[in-house]
């Protein structure tokens, strides 16, 4: 779990710098300024996007620590065993395998071919669907992004509001020192939540939707080279361009 592992980098170096400074991590812990922080960054959000997109991004994000499902060096070959298909039996061949295509957009671009769109038609369809996927992906990165955005300030609005208590209590002299020590513990949690977690999750989600587009994109290419009646392995050769770190095992 990559993402775990560098959030727990990051947390170990900072309190550790910390603990070398001859910091305590006792006094990083504040529950009043965890609330501020993280329901204060979290309404603010809900009320820049409709909930259907914020509860969404949260989907997404968690998405990212998961592997996906699509492996694109199988699905060039299943490309390629679909082009073997077709130029051996006719485009009409591919009906019935269409149904069992292992992506469900591959499947649909595989049955509008059969169904006799044309090159143009299928193309515009297609990517109109690959605009949509993508802009899905940008708003629920861009959550997280507002997400990084606000937990700063509204940890300054808590380190505030510590002040506010510390400045109405002046007359215990001794408490005045550990107050405004413990009123910026909000802002290091706004600071730290906003790069540690938010940012970086805008990120990740931001590299899972190019992955998924350009997989898209290599998966039409494929599609209209069918269509068109190119030769297998020129196929092939075509997808094994949209390969980063993949390699198709060779086949005929």
């Amino acid at each position: 779990m990559e993402p775990v592992l560098g959030i727990v980098v990051a947390l170990l170096f900072i309190l550790g710098g910390n603990i070398l400074e001859g910091g305590h991590i006792g006094s990083l812990l504040g529950l009043p300024a965890f609330m501020i922080v993280v329901g204060g960054t979290v309404g603010s959000v809900m009320v820049q996007y409709p909930l259907k997109i914020f509860t969404g991004s949260f989907k997404g994000a968690l998405a990212t620590f998961k592997k996906g499902s699509d492996d694109p060096a199988k699905i060039v070959e299943e490309l390629v065993d679909y082009a073997n298909r077709a130029r051996r039996d006719g485009i009409l061949a591919l009906e019935k395998v269409a149904e069992t295509a292992s992506n469900p957009f591959l499947k649909k671009a595989l049955m509008m071919a059969v169904d006799g769109a044309d090159a143009t038609t299928l193309r515009e369809t297609m990517e109109v669907s690959i605009g949509m996927e993508e802009e899905h992906g940008e708003d629920h990165a861009k959550v997280f992004e507002a997400m990084g955005g606000y937990a700063p300030t509204i940890g300054i609005i808590g380190a505030v509001l510590g002040l506010i208590h510390v400045m109405s209590n002046l007359s215990d002299i001794n408490a005045v020192g550990t107050g405004i020590a413990g009123a910026f513990v909000a802002t290091i949690y706004g600071v730290a939540f906003a790069n540690i977690l938010c940012l970086p999750l805008a990120g990740r989600i931001k590299l899972r939707v190019r992955e998924g587009v350009q997989l898209r994109e290599m998966i039409l290419s494929g599609v209209l080279a069918i269509q068109a009646g190119m030769n297998p392995k020129l196929v092939r050769e075509r997808l094994s361009e949209y390969l980063h770190g993949h390699k198709p095992a060779a086949k005929g």
